[in-house]
């Protein structure tokens, strides 16, 4: 049986995913990673590779069940064992609930939560036999904060964070450990795409209002927040368990723009 231990990340092709599986191979992991990007997946492997860790590729949509079930039969057919299960990859519309469809719905729905509840149940079946294993959420600071413009993607998230109390209430006498990470701003391709509805890129425009909200006054990187959520995976945190964390820089916890507190103390707070 290997005996190093095995991660599972998903949406690890680029972003938050393939940092969070190169921090993981860093630490002596192997790592099982998913996404429907094979060809920046392949670059993400052969980073791990050369750490002298076992990257296996497992290319598909993780929107089909039957795929996602495949690469988790894989990862204990290859590495014999699962330790800790990154629940990363998301989908989503930027839209209000009036423009939603149907489909663009079921589809987040399935991406952000179905996925993570099946992918969670089937890991879950490994690790309970061996008393110990780590399931870790991504999940967002808009399941609290509503913007009006992704209902599907927030109501999704929600659902995560109630979910990570039930799994972790149901597997937590077997051992396992389940958190759910609210993420605020992190600097990643899904902070760029954001356009109006002529076909202007207003993420520009989003940034700039969001460091506006957030005391550290940046958004976050993607390789310090997989160096939290590794260490959230790690005996560090071995007595946290049914919990929803913000990493967010402080914004959830601040109620103004740090321009407008400049305006009303210049001398007390920066205006950029």
């Amino acid at each position: 049986m290997n005996s190093r231990p095995v991660v599972i990340v998903t949406g690890a092709a680029q972003g938050l995913g393939a940092a969070t599986a190169l921090e993981f191979a860093n630490r002596g992991y192997e790592c099982v990673l998913i996404d429907r990007n094979g060809t920046a997946m392949k670059a993400v492997a052969a980073d791990i590779e050369k750490l002298g860790r076992r990257a296996i590729q497992c290319v598909g949509d993780l929107s089909d069940l039957a795929f996602a079930e495949s690469a988790v039969t894989r990862c204990v057919q290859e590495l014999g064992r699962i330790d800790v299960l990154v629940n990363n990859a998301a989908w989503r519309k930027i839209g209000t609930m009036r423009a939603m469809q149907a489909d663009e719905w079921d589809q987040t729905l399935r991406v952000c939560l179905t996925v993570p509840a099946f992918l969670a149940k089937w890991c879950a079946a490994e690790m309970e036999p061996a008393k110990r294993g780590v399931i870790l959420n991504i999940s967002s600071i808009q399941a609290k904060l509503a913007s009006g413009i992704s209902p599907a993607y927030i109501a999704a998230k929600g659902g995560l964070d109630s979910l990570t109390y039930e799994l972790a209430t149901l597997y937590g006498p077997s051992g396992v450990r389940v958190l759910s990470l609210n993420l605020g701003a992190i600097d990643t391709e899904m902070s760029a795409d954001y356009v109006s509805e002529d076909g202007e890129n207003v993420s520009d425009a989003i940034r700039q209002f969001a460091e506006g909200m957030i005391p550290l006054r940046r958004f976050g990187r993607a390789d310090e927040i997989a160096r939290s959520i590794a260490m959230l995976a790690s005996d560090d945190a071995s007595y946290m368990t049914g919990a929803c964390l913000e990493i967010d820089g402080g914004w959830t916890h601040q109620s103004s723009p740090y321009p407008l507190k400049n305006k009303q103390f210049p001398k007390e707070f920066p205006s950029s």
